[in-house]
């Protein structure tokens, strides 16, 4: 793995990627829904209570990561505070907004201008990563907003920016239901899954990080629409699917890795330090290192990802 670059020098996603161009990135950016997850298990959580558990994971699990995804709220300043990133493992920093747009009950993604490339070149970052909520199967309306054309003009003002500034761009999408859709089947998901990345792989930035399209037949389409490197999201489903989704995504979808975050630490929530300190290098470091085998000799290198 490459590790920061020099001031001024740009990066490549080589700084979060192995030597084989390869993803194994711990996903801690959670912020609303760490929050959440403490309230689950009975805990009112602080803001130090969210920056002590980042901290933990973050020196437990980052010796055995290519990148670590954390949020600047919460995550990036307690972290490099305690000098608890392994200097081996990239940082991803998200630059979106901790709340969502709306329109009529919908997401509707947008961008705050100080969150942009050099901010997050300032705080350290080896990446930018920004979450869009995208689905281009909603219904336009007259008179309203298309949001995801808006959703793709954003994306590619980002990764303009970050091309500007030598930093590669990680763009998230998940997706949603429309109005007057209560659950989309999983062959709407599927094909929203599919059409979105069509979309934002057109505006060429340098990883995308997608939910999974459900099956090895839903992989392969997706493989046939990419044109750049992609790495499947965890989206908290428990470890051991996931790690049947990361092989199948690898093997089918030509992904280059996987981005994880819940599905290998969670429990790590609500224990106390010494009980957390336990779970985390007898469970998750274990899961980990797993979720890489998992990839070894099955992810394409990022260098020769899409088409």
């Amino acid at each position: 793995m490459t590790m920061a670059a020099e001031q001024g020098q740009p990066t490549t996603l080589a700084s979060i990627a192995d030597e084989d161009g390869t993803f194994a990135i711990i996903a801690f950016d959670q912020r609303n829904t760490l929050r959440r997850m403490f309230s689950a298990v009975g805990i009112e959580a602080t803001d130090q209570d969210m920056r002590d558990v980042k901290v933990e994971v973050t020196r437990a699990l980052t010796p055995d990561a290519t990148g670590i995804l954390l949020d600047p709220q919460l995550g990036v300043g307690a972290v490099m505070d305690a000098g608890a990133l392994n200097p081996s493992c990239g940082l991803l920093i998200a630059a979106e907004p901790t709340d969502r747009g709306d329109f009529e009950g919908e997401p509707r993604s947008y961008r705050i201008p100080e969150q942009d490339a050099a901010w997050v070149k300032s705080m350290g970052g080896h990446a930018v990563k920004v979450l869009v909520m995208m689905n281009p199967q909603r219904e336009v309306r007259t008179g309203e907003p298309d949001i995801t054309a808006e959703t793709v003009d954003l994306v590619n003002a980002i990764v303009e920016d970050c091309r500007a500034q030598g930093i590669p761009s990680v763009i998230e999408n998940l997706i949603f239901s429309p109005r007057g859709v209560e659950t989309l089947s999983a062959a709407e998901r599927e094909r929203a899954i599919i059409t979105s990345a069509e979309l934002l792989t057109a505006v060429k930035p340098d990883l995308l990080k997608l939910e999974y399209p459900g099956s090895p037949e839903g992989c392969k389409r997706l493989s046939d629409v990419l044109t750049v490197p992609w790495a499947v999201l965890s989206a908290g489903v428990d470890f051991d699917v996931f790690e049947d989704v990361i092989k199948i995504s690898c093997d089918d979808g030509g992904a280059s890795g996987f981005i994880a975050g819940r599905s290998v630490w969670k429990e790590a929530v609500g224990l106390n330090q010494t009980e957390r300190a336990t779970f985390l290098s007898e469970t998750a470091r274990p899961r980990l290192l797993k979720l890489r085998e998992a990839i070894a000799g099955r992810a394409t290198p990022w260098q020769n990802g899409g088409r």
